[in-house]
């Protein structure tokens, strides 16, 4: 039986994101070297939508991507609402999640497959949405939800598409100048991201040559925008 190489119970988000990403002349459901894909575009690139973790997906894709093009839609909720159902379907409350994404949430995932961004003929696209959470209080779901059930995830609004077509575009999350030297706190501060997301971040631009460590500063790494070529990079030059 076809394996899908995305998430197995798709949610009202999932499916709203393959209706547009897909465009017209999509075709759904597409089975491909024993994998079942979301689709294939009018462009003939294979479509995911991936709002899981890329681990365990990124052998999978790489399959897929040395097949045809793949482009993988990555969703990271900018602003969530949460709707909390009673087991008979009628809405108590709906409030706003003082929680908030940004494109950096890219990192939480991508450090469990750095080097997926390389694949040749793979795309990544992030799509920043704002999405409402149906939570249903059966006394069956999480004690960190007071019992309630996650019923299913929908679009609100798609707020703008960030396309990564190559290592290069990954330079946007380098907020620093040419022979600037900069650690993961510096990073942290500049992009208003907390320490821990900034570590991972640098170590997945490490992977892609987008950042290169140049040495440490106490326990902190300390890195570098890479020379481009026919630069030369002044090390240690004191005049």
């Amino acid at each position: 039986m076809p394996r899908a190489i995305g998430t197995a119970n798709e949610t009202s988000l999932h499916r709203q994101l393959k209706c547009i990403y897909g465009g017209r002349g999509w075709r759904s459901e597409i089975e491909i070297a024993g994998f079942v894909v979301d689709g294939i575009n009018a462009d003939g690139a294979y479509v995911e939508v991936q709002s899981g973790g890329f681990g365990r997906f990124a052998e999978k894709a790489k399959i897929i991507a040395a097949l045809g093009s793949l482009k993988v839609i990555h969703p990271i909720i900018i602003a969530k609402y949460i709707e909390v159902f009673d087991a008979g379907g009628r809405e108590l409350r709906r409030k706003k999640s003082p929680r908030s994404g940004s494109p950096w949430d890219l990192f939480r995932e991508l450090v469990y497959a750095a080097e997926l961004p390389l694949v040749p003929g793979l795309e990544i696209e992030l799509a920043l949405v704002d999405a409402a959470e149906e939570r249903v209080l059966d006394g069956k779901g999480s004690w960190r939800r007071m019992g309630a059930s996650v019923r299913d995830r929908r679009l609100i609004a798609l707020r703008e598409s960030i396309g990564l077509k190559t290592p290069a575009d990954y330079l946007r999350f380098v907020p620093f100048a040419r022979n600037e030297e900069f650690t993961s706190g510096a990073l942290a501060k500049k992009a208003g991201i907390r320490v821990a997301l900034a570590r991972k971040t640098l170590y997945v631009l490490a992977k892609l040559g987008i950042a290169e460590r140049i040495g440490k500063k106490g326990n902190a790494l300390v890195y570098q925008l890479p020379a481009e070529p026919g630069e030369t990079k002044l090390e240690n030059n004191r005049c």
